[in-house]
């Protein structure tokens, strides 16, 4: 999908909002700062903000939205009988980066502790999610019964969602806090497609 320059724009100005008040909440917490500081940290007006934001906390989830046009190109690059499983590999590397998955779970806890980022957080992986899984239906077109992809999709995303959560000792590159013996992200994904493969 070809996108306009006003769109990379306003685009490339979320993502300035989004990352100036995402680092505001980790170095002062949510309540340390107000709007004023975000817009002024990015070089933006409140008004400019306010075109985007309706608020802190969604400009601090936003954040960790993002990659949705390299995985589309990425998936839009694959031979047309490429097997659907393969193709959500691509996805999952394309979308949910370790960056991402990193910031996920700096998200998930800040809202932990700031109830209020909570429903922000939820409708970013929401968004994340949809479009993920919109992706994936282009590309399996009419080649699958119509409940494979949201079967397929639900399974890979709930085990991601497992190891974000903690309920998998999953390390992300990036993180310094994790146990030695903990598996990487990487391992993780190829444990996890092979078990799609051959069966659970």
């Amino acid at each position: 999908m070809d996108r306009g320059l006003r769109d990379l724009k306003r685009e490339a100005t979320a993502k300035a909002l989004a990352q100036a008040a995402f680092e505001l909440a980790r170095e002062r917490g949510l309540s340390g700062f107000v709007t004023a500081d975000v817009v002024e940290i990015a070089g933006y007006s409140r008004r400019t903000f306010a075109n985007h934001f309706s608020c802190k906390e969604e400009a601090v989830a936003a954040v960790a939205f993002g990659r949705v046009d390299d995985a589309s190109a990425s998936l839009a690059a694959l031979p047309a009988d490429l097997p659907l499983l393969d193709a959500l590999l691509v996805l999952m590397r394309e979308q949910f980066t370790t960056d991402t998955l990193v910031k996920m779970r700096e998200l998930m806890g800040m809202a932990r502790q700031y109830p209020t980022l909570e429903p922000y957080v939820l409708a970013v992986q929401q968004r994340m999610r949809h479009t993920a899984q919109e992706l994936l239906e282009s590309v399996a077109g009419d080649r699958y019964p119509a409940v494979y992809v949201p079967l397929l999709f639900g399974a890979v995303y709930g085990a991601v969602m497992a190891a974000l959560e903690g309920t998998l000792d999953v390390h992300l590159d990036g993180e310094s806090d994790r146990a030695p013996a903990s598996m990487d992200y990487g391992a993780f994904l190829d444990i996890t497609f092979d078990y799609l493969r051959h069966g659970l």
